[in-house]
């Protein structure tokens, strides 16, 4: 059952890769990801207005806002760094997330379609960085 949800991320990747980021999945999840984070962080305390409110929302504009310009890039190796940041921006929003849930700042059971975006969006990252790192690695060799 790996093989086969591999050999679909895969595909999934190389057609990914050959389109406007618009048109890419995972930047349309990011984006979503990134709305409903910035919604979600205008019901933080007033008092996290310049704090974890601020930190929350600028990391989720940071995970679509790589992907495009990453996606915009020339070469394997830049595109590759963008979407390292964009991954990393994804981690730190989703600690962010958990840390209000461990705050008592956000219920856990309405932020469970968020984590189950956040999952998603770092498989797909996964998958394209694997795929430019593969690519790269043959490229090499040549």
């Amino acid at each position: 059952m790996v093989g086969i949800a591999q050999e679909r991320q895969h595909a999934w990747a190389c057609k990914e890769a050959s389109m406007h980021y618009r048109d890419a999945v995972v930047w349309d999840k990011a984006m979503a990801l990134a709305e409903q984070a910035c919604r979600l962080s205008g019901t933080l305390p007033a008092v996290e207005r310049f704090g974890l409110r601020s930190q929350l929302s600028r990391s989720a504009v940071s995970v679509p806002s790589n992907i495009a310009e990453g996606w915009s890039r020339e070469s394997r190796r830049e595109k590759a760094q963008f979407l390292a940041i964009a991954q990393g921006s994804l981690s730190e929003l989703h600690t962010q997330l958990l840390l209000c849930e461990r705050l008592g700042w956000f219920d856990p059971e309405p932020l469970r379609p968020i984590h189950a975006l956040v999952d998603e969006v770092s498989r797909m990252l996964t998958a394209l960085r694997r795929k430019l790192r593969n690519e790269l690695r043959g490229t090499r060799n040549e």
